[in-house]
């Protein structure tokens, strides 16, 4: 039996790699003859360098930026050697994870640090970039990253801007004449982990905003500012990215990405699955086994979970996921593609003490789930 091992980060708790190495390690204590690809996958959140990395010709690359909140911090980016292209991941320089709970606002936190991560990548020849846009800390539109990269966003007396989505009420007219010029001659490619539009119910402030920090009255004003600066953009560069599907991934910086640099969104997963040849090694496996630190109804915006399973779908494979919580309803919005929903807390758990616990329990739920497949070969079903 040939068993495909491919689950995303455990947010908080596991990497990608790790995720993976703890299914594989109780699937081996209940199947150790089974042959285990192990893929560790992202979506255009953290773990995508890695992954993308793990079947290219390149390197790890590290450049000092702003975090969201304008401190210093060394965030990493590939570099591969074909092309070159850059792959870079906004949570390294903007991401949620750099922040404690206590300082998360997205009214004020900035994408600046993203588009000195571009500017990293211009200075080393890259003319090709792969953006990924999982796991942000802001919700600015990707305002910052373009202030980074030399364009002007301007209040009604011609100041900038300060940092952050809320100052995006007050933007009067954008001036992308200091742009950098060599954003002319690149391929943006925006590898997105969602797929929902920049404002509107399923919007960027209103479905992410609180998990970032933002209050009930925080949201509104944050959803006001993004139709505010939607609707600057169009009339000033043209292009509409209120309509965008995926531009409100990150908090809008799909939306400014596509603005500015005249970026592409793909789905991050998709982009991820073609690296690393996973349609190829679905082709191979018997069943699938995928996971991810929560499934719920953002799960079905573009994760990689939703993406692992359908691509195994498409090949007729069976498909296990494992969880470390599990919202009631999933199988409504997604059971089409899973065959197995399981959750890693096999019992009262606190969140502290299951994120601690989380290889070990994973490894468990792992194990366990392969004991049944073990009886359900033997009996012939």
């Amino acid at each position: 039996m040939q068993i495909l091992v491919s689950p995303q980060e455990f947010k908080g708790s596991l990497s990608a790699h790790e995720a993976a190495q703890a299914i594989a390690r109780g699937l081996f204590r209940a199947l150790p003859n089974a042959m285990l690809d192990v893929v560790p996958m992202a979506d255009g959140g953290p773990g995508t360098v890695d992954a993308v990395l793990s079947t290219a010709s390149g390197r790890r690359q590290t450049a000092v930026v702003q975090d969201p909140l304008g401190r210093p911090v060394d965030a990493v980016w590939g570099l591969i050697d074909e092309g070159p292209t850059a792959v870079i991941e906004m949570a390294a320089a903007s991401g949620l994870v750099l922040l404690r709970e206590e300082e998360r606002d997205p009214c004020r936190a900035s994408t600046y640090g993203t588009g000195q991560l571009v500017l990293a990548a211009l200075d080393a020849g890259c003319r090709r970039l792969i953006v990924g846009v999982g796991g942000s800390a802001t919700n600015d539109g990707g305002a910052g990253m373009a202030q980074a990269l030399g364009a002007r966003l301007l209040d009604s007396e011609g100041k900038e801007l300060p940092p952050g989505g809320g100052p995006l009420a007050d933007l009067d007219h954008i001036d992308v004449s200091g742009l950098d010029k060599r954003v002319r001659d690149c391929e943006v490619t925006v590898a997105a982990d969602a797929e929902n539009l920049l404002c509107g119910p399923t919007g960027a402030s209103r479905v992410y905003g609180p998990q970032k920090g933002a209050t009930p009255e925080a949201v509104e004003e944050l959803e006001a500012a993004l139709l505010h600066y939607a609707a600057v953009i169009q009339r000033d560069l043209g292009i509409d990215v209120a309509s965008l599907r995926g531009g409100g991934a990150a908090g809008g910086l799909a939306a400014g990405l596509v603005a500015f640099l005249k970026g592409r969104i793909a789905s991050g997963a998709e982009l991820v699955a073609e690296a690393v040849g996973l349609r190829e090694r679905l082709s191979r496996a018997d069943i699938v086994f995928t996971g991810e630190g929560r499934l719920d109804r953002q799960t079905a915006y573009g994760k990689t979970v939703a993406t692992v399973a359908r691509l195994a779908k498409e090949q007729g494979r069976p498909v296990v996921v494992l969880a470390g919580d599990v919202e009631g309803g999933y199988a409504a919005m997604m059971g089409a593609n899973f065959d197995v929903v399981l959750s890693i807390a096999s019992g009262p758990l606190s969140g502290a003490e299951a994120q601690e616990r989380a290889a070990e329990l994973l490894a468990g739920v792992a194990e366990q789930a392969g004991r049944l497949v073990a009886v359900g070969r033997f009996l012939g079903v």
